[in-house]
């Protein structure tokens, strides 16, 4: 299904992708946008949409899914991929600024108590997420007229995730409830080397994932080793340092769980400003709707299953599902940096050069020289009208193009899109009836 406009930007009925490309084919309608694929008449059409379209999130701390029902009708589905390097780039930065101050190479001294956090103040890695789905409601209410909203508002309770058992008092008494760290570890390991199994010598604490690796200090990823395991051990895992069952029993992180609880609530309160119904969905019910819907475990297809809106069967009005990874728009410091702080180049201060900016997915036709021939591909700019064309990893395929062989196919707005078929069961879906199992069957 095609999302359509009207010649005022009013959004219509999405339509077959066959009617979309006879308009565009007919002259009676133009290419609006690429991503998501939308069309624009040229007449000015008032008709009155009589649709119920819903609009279903999946909420999650890296990924998000997002999908559009008319009814039974699955008309869109995409999966949003949020940002996770802001923290190593705020570190970086900090780290950098604090080696220039020690240095003395700034006249200013430390700052403290100047900032304050506003009410309701998230960290910028969470407020990332939420900004997303926040832009990504605006944008599709631009070109659907969606009536509804379905969000699955999941609470996850960490303790329980631990310990199935715990119960009462239980959750005011952590893991070492009556325990030091040393003495916990030492009963937990029996008191001997978990890699070769020495008794009756001196053991260190160990990391089973070690923290050059994003490893934690949680009583869940220590160990117990010999000074010569340690040693030998340096900076990989257990699994890696041919022990996968010590890497077995170190819990998994639960940062992702605290993300979506802290967040839960910040999203809601995103999705009611719009005006629109919402509609709140569990966990257990998406996971009973996918079942039943005979549908397998991924972020688009929780979407579709979100809420007791979810109907009895599904048909598929489309086979693809839109990958949208966040990118950010380019870096607010326009200064280079080496590894040591120091400025090595300048950014531009303008960011438009002869109509096209960086990021800006454009189709290029060179008709001689080195480069010649047809690309496509995300471009680079320069002040001098010759620009580089990038492909989706980010490799030069072309270096030094003129701007007059450019032609814009999307605009850079933050994000970078891919497309993927969707699957069941390994099986490409085209339209496909999906129902609900009697139960027992």
């Amino acid at each position: 299904m095609i999302f359509v406009l009207n010649k005022n930007k009013k959004p219509l009925d999405p339509c077959h992708e066959s009617v979309a490309r006879k308009l565009l084919k007919d002259g009676k309608a133009v290419v609006h946008k690429k991503y998501p694929f939308t069309i624009r008449l040229k007449e000015l059409k008032t008709t009155e949409n009589n649709s119920n379209f819903r609009l279903k999130i999946d909420y999650g701390s890296r990924h998000t899914g997002l999908a559009i029902l008319n009814g039974s009708n699955v008309i869109w589905t995409s999966q949003i991929h949020h940002k996770t390097n802001i923290v190593d780039n705020l570190k970086s930065r900090r780290e950098l600024r604090r080696n220039r101050r020690t240095r003395n190479t700034r006249y200013r001294q430390k700052r403290f108590n100047n900032r304050k956090r506003r009410e309701g103040w998230i960290p910028p890695s969470l407020q990332s997420g939420v900004d997303n789905i926040d832009n990504w409601v605006f944008k599709l209410r631009n070109i659907c007229p969606i009536t509804n909203i379905s969000y699955e508002n999941v609470k996850f309770d960490t303790q329980l995730m631990q310990n199935p058992e715990i119960s009462g008092i239980e959750y005011q008494q952590g893991t070492l409830q009556g325990y030091e760290v040393r003495q916990y570890l030492l009963e937990k390991w029996n008191r001997r080397c978990a890699y070769c199994g020495a008794e009756n010598i001196p053991l260190q604490i160990e990391h089973i994932i070690p923290k050059a690796r994003k490893g934690t200090n949680r009583v869940s990823n220590l160990t117990l080793a010999c000074d010569s395991c340690n040693k030998s051990k340096g900076t990989m895992t257990a699994e890696e340092f041919g022990h996968p069952e010590i890497q077995r029993q170190a819990k998994q992180s639960l940062k992702d769980a605290t993300a979506v609880t802290v967040t839960r609530w910040k999203v809601y309160n995103v999705l009611m400003e719009t005006g629109l119904d919402v509609e709140c969905g569990t966990g257990g019910r998406t996971k009973f709707n996918r079942t039943n819907l005979n549908l397998p475990k991924d972020h688009h297809f929780d979407a579709i299953s979100i809420g007791v809106s979810t109907p009895e069967k599904v048909m598929f009005k489309t086979n693809q599902v839109l990958h949208i990874k966040a990118k950010g728009r380019g870096s607010h410091c326009r200064t280079n940096l080496d590894k040591y702080g120091f400025p090595r180049g300048y950014f531009a201060r303008q960011k438009n050069f002869f109509g096209f900016q960086t990021g800006d997915i454009v189709k290029a036709t060179v008709l001689k020289g080195k480069y010649n021939g047809n690309y496509v591909g995300a471009v680079a700019c320069r002040k001098t009208g010759y620009f580089d064309i990038k492909n989706r990893e980010g490799v030069r395929v072309a270096q030094g193009i003129s701007h007059r062989y450019l032609k814009v196919l999307n605009r850079t707005d933050g994000y970078e899109y891919t497309t993927e078929y969707l699957e069941v069961d390994g099986i490409p879906l085209m339209t496909e009836v999906i129902s609900i199992l009697p139960s027992g069957s």
